[in-house]
């Protein structure tokens, strides 16, 4: 099997839409993923996620099951009398606890645990085991019991934090790393397939992470969108 996760092309957050240079994101997209033998689309239902999973399911002439726990993530943490996200953090808040790179202890930090960090995260892991489990694999344990083996692809169309999230319960990690020390630039491509070396158990290997060859192909500059500046003096998003 294999599971395809499309970030959203570079975002107009205000219009929950896509920006100019999105829609051009979004259909070079579609060139690349038309080219696949899509068994089913999935897609978050937010505005930006659906305009982007639109061109790509006019090329195939199909419609996507949209599903509330591929909404970008919900996680928030409590600063002073704010709520803010959980998943963008400074370094000095989290690196120096050995707590946060472990798959079990990082949400039951006093940081994560002043807010809804578990509940939100658990609502993201049972969606993907849910919907894991109607295509033929049974997550169980650190693997997957295999139901019904199968060579299908589905694709699925959200955001970079529910990516890492998703990632981080499939592979059995904390997602605070993905989150901090990995980006998925827009548009771009992670690719998992299933490997059954021994029969009835499978697991899931990234054959690509956050690709985005169909922008270069297409002539077509990276965003920086979800990147932030590369030296602190830099005049870019601090």
């Amino acid at each position: 099997m294999r599971i395809i996760i499309v970030r959203h092309a570079e975002p107009d957050y205000v219009k929950d839409s896509l920006t100019e240079k999105g829609w051009r994101e979004a259909r070079l997209l579609a060139e690349r993923l038309k080219k696949i033998d899509v068994k089913a689309f999935y897609c978050s239902p937010l505005g930006r996620a659906k305009d982007t999973a639109s061109l790509t399911l006019e090329k195939f002439g199909a419609s996507a099951v949209e599903l509330p726990w591929l909404t970008e993530f919900r996680g928030k943490i409590r600063k002073g009398l704010k709520l803010v996200s959980c998943w963008d953090r400074l370094p000095s808040e989290w690196t120096t606890n050995e707590d946060f790179y472990s798959a079990e202890n990082w949400k039951n930090t006093k940081l994560m645990n002043s807010a809804n960090v578990s509940r939100e995260y658990k609502f993201v892991c049972d969606g993907i085991d849910s919907l894991l489990k109607s295509h033929g694999y049974e997550h169980v344990g650190r693997a997957y019991r295999v139901l019904e083996s199968n060579h299908d692809t589905i694709v699925l169309f959200c955001h970079f934090a529910v990516e890492c999230v998703i990632l981080s319960h499939i592979f059995s990690c904390s997602p605070m790393v993905l989150w901090h020390n990995f980006v998925a630039l827009p548009s771009s491509v992670t690719t998992l397939i299933s490997e059954e070396r021994e029969e009835g158990t499978a697991v899931f290997r990234c054959q690509q992470f956050a690709d985005i060859s169909h922008l270069y192909a297409g002539d077509e500059e990276p965003s920086f969108a979800a990147r932030f500046c590369e030296c602190f003096d830099d005049d870019t998003r601090h």
